[in-house]
């Protein structure tokens, strides 16, 4: 209102004082022009019908009374307003009423947060006391078959070229529980009867490490499931009777699971059921390139052979060699 009235009455230049300008140019020429004579009427209308409306704009500001103190808190809080908008990005009063709306959401979850702090306490304190009295069971059951399982396979050891070899199950209990329950379960070797056991990552050759392996996986291949089994010269070191042992354990372990041997060994080698041959070659373009086959039943016989008596295999090796794949 204020604007209206200053452009209208007031300023350098008011509106109303130059249309009654423009109405008295139009009256020097009213003797000449008489058609200018209706203009300048109207143009007088204008002025008197702006100076009304600045009169009556001026009696309706005297009737507001604006209260300093509450224009100052509207003022500071559309500056405020905008200052938020700013912030979060957004271009609307509703846009940052939905945003105070979620927070007040967040606020409300935060509050019942000691709430769901104290439940999720109470359920772990159940959790705790389930997993001390299953660890607790593992522990006495662990210790009881321990020595009967140290002791099978130690028998097993021997059977596989490893005579000398006493195996034994350290069973050590955690300051808490762990992944493998209340016990630190290690396996222990003393691979020459010293009487200085050793964990088998420390005591055990390759070769001997997966005798010990098969061992182990033999006696449990049929109470867990297992992946694939990779043996990569199990048998070596052994020949003879230890190596027809290790094959037949490995024959007995793939009932149960797919098992996958690399040997040097016909007697290991006569127990398998699929023989893939692993040779190499010169390509054409003069490299050598390592190939793969599967062998078929005679071929398999011959590769035994092979292995007991050379590349050039007498009757008695070939012989040999099949009373080796039926047995």
């Amino acid at each position: 209102m204020q604007q209206a009235r200053f452009i209208l009455d007031e300023g350098e230049q008011p509106l109303a004082n130059e249309v009654r300008r423009q109405a008295q140019q139009l009256q020097s020429i009213a003797d000449v022009l008489p058609e200018a004579q209706s203009l300048q009427e109207r143009l007088n209308s204008i002025y008197a019908e702006a100076k009304d409306i600045a009169t009556e704009l001026e009696n309706l500001e005297g009737k507001i009374s604006l209260n300093p103190e509450q224009m100052a808190r509207l003022e500071e809080r559309l500056d405020i307003g905008i200052k938020l908008q700013k912030k979060h990005a957004v271009q609307s009063t509703n846009e940052l009423i939905a945003i105070f709306n979620q927070l007040g959401e967040d606020l409300k979850a935060t509050l019942n947060l000691h709430e769901e702090i104290a439940e999720l306490e109470k359920s772990k304190s159940g959790l705790f006391e389930k997993v001390q009295k299953t660890g607790t069971e593992l522990s006495a059951s662990r210790k009881k078959l321990a020595p009967s399982i140290a002791k099978q396979i130690t028998q097993m050891l021997a059977e596989v070229g490893m005579p000398n070899a006493q195996f034994n199950i350290g069973i050590t209990a955690l300051s808490k529980p762990g992944i493998t329950g209340l016990d630190q379960i290690n396996f222990l070797l003393d691979a020459n009867k010293s009487g200085n056991f050793q964990p088998v990552e420390k005591a055990a050759s390759g070769g001997e490490m997966s005798r010990i392996a098969l061992c182990i996986k033999s006696l449990i291949a049929r109470a867990v499931h297992l992946p694939t089994l990779i043996f990569d010269e199990v048998d070596t070191g052994i020949s003879g009777e230890a190596a027809r042992k290790v094959g037949a354990l490995l024959k007995d372990l793939a009932q149960y699971h797919q098992v996958i041997c690399i040997t040097h060994q016909p007697q290991v080698a006569a127990k398998g059921s699929t023989h893939f041959y692993v040779f190499k070659e010169q390509g054409k373009d003069g490299k050598i390139n390592t190939q793969i086959r599967i062998l078929a039943p005679d071929e398999k016989i011959l590769a035994i052979a092979k292995m007991i008596g050379g590349e050039q295999p007498s009757e008695a090796a070939m012989n040999n060699a099949r009373e080796l794949a039926e047995a």
